[in-house]
């Protein structure tokens, strides 16, 4: 870790683990680890939520031997044995966050893996079918999950880690008709009430790598494909500084 006191974060989602990717992602986490002293994981760390896949990621995340944060993303559900993914990554000593925190070198980080809906006046209200409601209200429970988390936080200096996008800045490039499956406001609201030095996600492969919240937070998609097609000349995570400070 850097003597003056700061802690580095490398950031990357959507690596879609197969069963046949072993040495494939090796390399990119050795990079990471000698370029930070944590890394975050930012959803879809699997392609199809098989225990094969989250076998195989673990066995390439051996070579990291910094702490590693991570969410789920939509992916890892599905197979449906989301909770399986889940043990198999925590058994290898990595935190995985879904409405939880934790304190890494001082550093206060809640995760989430969010949901849907869609953005400001177009984000999906809870009304009509039933099918509509309960698709409302999991972005709901997911913002709340986010919120709790964040409220759990006292450390200076705090992070949030999401697989959907809590803004629509960070998905524009994708098609338009799409923007609603990629992420929603509701997540935002948390950011608003509970502010955070940044955001991590993923998802969106064709989005933007930067944007903000409505209240000035930075928010970076470190979806891999996204970076490897905007930085083709760096490895496929995003840095993050942040100064070292003792919880008040």
């Amino acid at each position: 870790m850097d003597l003056q006191g700061s802690v580095r974060f490398a950031a990357v989602g959507d690596l879609h683990c197969k069963k046949d990717a072993a040495g494939t992602l090796r390399p990119l986490f050795a990079q990471a680890a000698e370029a930070a002293d944590v890394i975050l994981l930012c959803g879809d760390l699997t392609d199809y939520g098989l225990a094969e896949e989250a076998h195989v990621l673990v066995e390439e995340l051996a070579v990291a031997k910094v702490p590693i944060v991570a969410v789920l993303g939509n992916h890892d559900y599905e197979s449906g044995h989301p909770d399986e993914v889940r043990k198999i990554l925590v058994d290898a000593g990595i935190t995985v966050l879904d409405g939880e925190a934790c304190e890494v070198h001082g550093v206060g980080i809640a995760g989430a893996k969010g949901f849907a809906g869609g953005y400001g006046r177009y984000a999906l209200g809870p009304w009509g079918e039933g099918v509509i409601k309960a698709f409302v209200n999991e972005a709901i429970q997911e913002a709340l999950k986010l919120e709790t988390a964040l409220a759990k936080l006292r450390t200076p200096q705090r992070i949030a880690l999401l697989h959907y996008s809590p803004i629509v800045g960070t998905v524009e490039g994708e098609p338009v008709e799409i923007f609603a499956f990629l992420g929603t406001s509701r997540l935002e609201d948390p950011l608003i009430h509970y502010p955070v030095t940044a955001v991590f996600h993923g998802h969106a492969h064709r989005g933007r790598p930067e944007g903000r919240t409505v209240n000035n937070i930075p928010v970076y998609n470190v979806a891999k494909p996204l970076l490897q097609r905007t930085y083709p000349d760096q490895p496929a995570f995003r840095l993050f500084e942040v100064p070292r400070q003792e919880a008040g």
